[in-house]
């Protein structure tokens, strides 16, 4: 691991609106590509001609639920713990409905940071074991954004850490947007071209990542979202993040029932469409994925995958798709595969 006292920064901070709200811009993702080099594992990008064959067009998978923490947010944790360490850091603490919180643990204990991971209390309990495993002490604090959001500012006053938001911190959004640039870079070199990449929408950061991971490069962003969560549709239709009914989905990692501020401002432009996605839908994916992919995925991946099946129906010949992790519990894979739904999660 590279020396962390003084690390040229992956972001540019100095860029901000009228509102205080970071500037990023696509140089900042090859800034972070460059802070992550031999840092991360370069995740392959999968091909499946039974996958090509159902929607008669090519799918690209960018197979991050084999990235290091199980899923592609270990890359703007590294570089978020990173800047705040070479800041004096004494801890950080993270919210999280899984694997925001793995990322950041693991990435503390690379800097020798102690870590608190703030989780639904009807979080994953296979994501709660790797959140622990990573080092972290574990706090649960409801099932609601907002009450996890309130946790954190009190353990901060307590603890006197420093917070890594998933979805408001530029390092954060910057690294999240390196899986996208991968993924459009890896297509070019085998000689293909995206007309999109479809991305799921949680918090934000990934959707927002990847617009700016996008531009200049002439394709569609498109998000993928639950259809019992849809905070980033309604935020579109209300100009502004909202907060909307947290509904029951399996996909755990896309249950933040409000879009973060600085994704929605970077991303609510760039996006061409977001599709919803029902669970019945992301079960099947996650079926589709095991059997005719051969990759485990987590239901979040599940929903983007959905979204790609039925985008890849158009007049579209080359989609990416990041499949985001694959941290899943046995139990669900269990059910879904046996068609029971998935509400073991």
């Amino acid at each position: 691991m590279e020396n962390a006292s003084t690390p040229p920064p992956a972001v540019d901070q100095s860029a901000a609106d009228a509102t205080g709200t970071p500037r990023l811009t696509s140089a900042d993702v090859h800034r972070a590509e460059r802070r992550l080099t031999g840092r991360l594992w370069r995740t392959p990008v999968i091909r499946s001609d039974q996958l090509d064959a159902l929607v008669g067009a090519r799918l690209w998978l960018k197979a991050e639920n084999l990235q290091r923490s199980g899923s592609f947010k270990v890359r703007g944790a590294l570089l978020a713990v990173e800047q705040l360490t070479a800041s004096g850091s004494h801890g950080v603490i993270a919210q999280s409905t899984g694997n925001h919180a793995i990322a950041v643990a693991l990435a503390a204990r690379e800097y020798k940071l102690p870590s608190v991971a703030v989780l639904p209390s009807d979080a994953a309990p296979g994501k709660i074991r790797r959140v622990r495993d990573a080092g972290a002490e574990v706090v649960l604090a409801g099932t609601l954004l907002a009450d996890r959001v309130a946790k954190v500012e009190e353990l901060r006053q307590l603890y006197g850490y420093d917070v890594v938001d998933p979805y408001q911190n530029p390092h954060v959004v910057a690294g999240q947007g390196t899986a996208t640039a991968e993924l459009i870079s890896q297509v070019a070199a085998d000689g293909g071209r995206l007309d999109a990449v479809v991305v799921p929408i949680g918090g934000g950061s990934a959707i927002a990542g990847a617009s700016l991971a996008a531009d200049g490069h002439g394709l569609a962003v498109v998000g993928a979202e639950p259809e019992a969560v849809p905070a980033f549709t309604a935020a579109l239709r209300a100009r502004e993040p909202v907060t909307v009914p947290a509904h029951h989905t399996i996909a755990d990692g896309l249950r933040p029932d409000r879009i973060g501020g600085l994704p929605f401002a970077l991303a609510h432009r760039a996006v061409d469409t977001v599709i919803t996605v029902s669970e019945s839908a992301i079960g099947h994916a996650l079926r589709t994925a095991l059997l005719d992919a051969r990759l485990l995925i987590e239901p979040a991946a599940a929903t983007a995958l959905a979204a790609a099946l039925e985008y890849a129906s158009g007049p579209v010949s080359d989609v990416g798709v990041l499949l985001s992790g694959g941290n899943v519990d046995p139990s669900l894979v269990r059910s879904i595969m046996a068609g029971r739904g998935g509400r073991g999660q």
